[in-house]
């Protein structure tokens, strides 16, 4: 399990994005509504539960929460630069 900052790949986001069985799910129209991964695949459902609150993607560090004004993300940074600084 992942915990901290998760480390951003282009190359896994557009694949994910441009996988033939998305396109056909998405196309067919056999989304399941959010929340029903807990039926259709509990341990999958659990596990990402856990890693999607113990683990913050970087692009989520700069941008913000969606909704907030995305000071949040600039607060961490400097956070991160006094704690480095602080250690050299």
């Amino acid at each position: 399990m992942k915990f901290g900052i998760r480390k951003p790949s282009i190359k896994r986001r557009v694949s994910a994005r441009t996988s033939w069985k998305r396109q056909v799910r998405h196309r067919a129209g056999l989304k399941a509504p959010r929340g029903m991964g807990w039926v259709t695949n509990p341990k999958k459902a659990a596990y990402n539960r856990v890693y999607n609150r113990t683990s913050v993607s970087a692009d989520r560090l700069v941008r913000g929460r969606k909704g907030n004004g995305g000071c949040g993300g600039l607060l961490v940074i400097v956070v991160i630069l006094i704690i480095v600084g602080m250690m050299v």
